[in-house]
């Protein structure tokens, strides 16, 4: 659905997806996983090959770096050797998104709370949150382990909702991958998509079912009625 066709009555909340939404992380998720195969003494592989799996986290960096999965023996080893590197860098590159910040302002002054419901884990969520200004005026900040369960299990969305005394139903979740749009659904929120993330070329962002898309983090402000 296309975002200027759309407006959104009665929201009392707004939340976002981290990594790809808010902030521009892969530069410093490809970096810690690219650190890993110079060790090994293999080439060095360009921010472009990791950037599009850069929302996968560790799993996607590994699988641009060495081709590994889950399922891989060694897996749960090198994963840790990624988070490790990681936390040594994660706020060396990354930066907010164009835009981010006017929106986050405007946000504010129309007194609606925003908050961030992630899937990265409450290991790097909090200090990276903490050492980034733009978060500052967070209403809330749910990590992937802060519920039992991640998204896209709506979990993690209805703790956000609950922590801010909001009803699910009048909360709007914004994120760029499709179990974010899953998560929402099931929490029972209205969804926006962000294709200004790390999607991929083949991806069908309309597959998702999000009430709506956007292209530019200014893009959601014009799909908020106001008052």
């Amino acid at each position: 659905m296309k975002a200027d066709r759309v407006q959104f009555a009665d929201i009392a909340a707004v939340l976002f997806d981290l990594d790809g939404t808010l902030i521009d992380s892969a530069p410093d998720l490809g970096a810690a996983a690219d650190q890993m195969r110079v060790a090994r003494n293999l080439p060095s592989l360009p921010l472009e090959r990791y950037r599009p799996m850069a929302g996968a986290g560790a799993r996607g960096m590994l699988d641009v770096a060495f081709g590994l999965g889950p399922s891989d023996p060694d897996f749960e080893l090198l994963r840790e050797e990624f988070f490790s590197n990681y936390e040594q860098c994660m706020t060396t590159r990354t930066t907010v998104f164009d835009g981010v910040p006017q929106l986050l302002a405007q946000l504010e002054q129309r007194r609606l709370p925003w908050g961030v419901v992630t899937n990265k884990s409450s290991r790097f969520t909090i200090p990276l949150t903490r050492a980034m200004p733009l978060f500052v005026n967070a209403a809330v900040i749910v990590s992937g382990d802060t519920t039992p369960h991640a998204k896209p299990h709506p979990a993690p969305l209805l703790e956000a909702a609950r922590r801010m005394g909001i009803q699910a139903t009048q909360c709007l979740y914004v994120g760029d991958d499709e179990r974010d749009v899953v998560a929402g659904l099931a929490a029972g929120m209205k969804t926006v998509a962000a294709t200004y993330g790390y999607l991929g070329k083949t991806t069908d962002v309309r597959a998702w079912g999000a009430h709506a898309e956007i292209d530019a983090p200014s893009a959601l402000l014009p799909l908020l009625l106001r008052e």
